[in-house]
């Protein structure tokens, strides 16, 4: 019998160490977001039960989330409602535009500086600048092209404009971030999700087929671009696989949409029944 196109994925999600309450957020995130935000706990159970994850673990990684500061409980009767916390949702809403349409800034010399010195600081805004797309180059010091907006995270770090040509640019870069170790992710990505490609146009691909993979593509897909600086092509080597792994991930994203919308109407639940129709933004993705 013919091995399911999921289940290399699936096979290598359940290998890596503390999956479940990251892909919570990724569900929140991609689903739930532009459907009002807010989901019944037992939708979250019914997802997550498509990868055989048992309900404790799943209760357990939404009460650390929650205590994390990540989720935010509403209790109506016997059934909890969760949604993005503040910091969480605009963390969240802060990597949308790098994820599903990202734009490179135009190289024009300069750079973003900024400075952090107090050390619990630098650890506070390490992740969210990170995932705005600034490097370091050396402890305490962050770079990005400029106009790339700085995060709440960051925003008592001193900022300073540099200038700096090409080749002084490139070795800022060199020094910064490892675009050797986000290309060999790009390409790695481009190979664990290439038994989708075809199966995505099939007619009968069941909605909890279709909402898992979905999930799965923009959680690993997500990984590899936040640590993407969408660095001007200039400063870029020749072979960069960015563009690729876009055009594949929107091309499989916009197939998986409909059975996977599906699965949401029928399972999602919110505080006031059904989940809301989704806003526009959700098919201006990849766009």
């Amino acid at each position: 019998m013919a091995q399911h196109p999921l289940s290399r994925i699936v096979s290598r999600f359940k290998r890596e160490p503390s999956r479940t309450g990251s892909l919570i957020i990724t569900f929140y995130g991609d689903a739930i977001l532009p459907r009002g935000g807010s989901v019944w706990l037992g939708t979250l159970l019914q997802f997550l039960a498509l990868l055989q994850i048992d309900g404790g673990v799943v209760r357990t990684a939404v009460s650390r989330l929650a205590a994390d500061g990540w989720l935010d409980r509403d209790k109506v009767g016997r059934k909890s409602f969760y949604k993005l916390a503040k910091d969480g949702r605009e963390r969240f809403e802060a990597a949308v535009a790098h994820v599903y349409n990202p734009h490179p800034s135009d190289w024009a010399g300069q750079f973003e500086l900024l400075l952090i010195v107090n050390a619990a600081d630098r650890e506070a805004a390490r992740d969210a600048l990170a995932e705005a797309g600034f490097g370091s180059p050396i402890p305490g010091v962050w770079i990005a092209p400029a106009g790339v907006a700085v995060p709440k995270a960051a925003s008592g770090a001193i900022r300073l404009d540099v200038s700096a040509d090409s080749e002084m640019g490139r070795r800022l870069i060199a020094d910064s971030w490892s675009l050797q170790r986000t290309a060999e992710s790009y390409r790695d990505f481009l190979h664990l999700f290439a038994p989708l490609d075809g199966w995505v146009s099939r007619e009968d691909i069941s909605p909890d087929d279709a909402i898992l993979a979905r999930i799965l593509l923009i959680h690993h897909y997500r990984r590899v671009i936040l640590r993407d600086p969408l660095l001007p092509a200039a400063l870029l080597p020749a072979d960069w696989p960015a563009q690729e792994a876009r055009s594949f991930c929107g091309r499989l994203y916009r197939a998986l949409l409909p059975a996977s919308e599906r699965w949401l109407d029928d399972h999602g639940e919110s505080r006031t029944g059904a989940l809301p129709a989704p806003g526009t933004g959700l098919g201006q993705r990849f766009d």
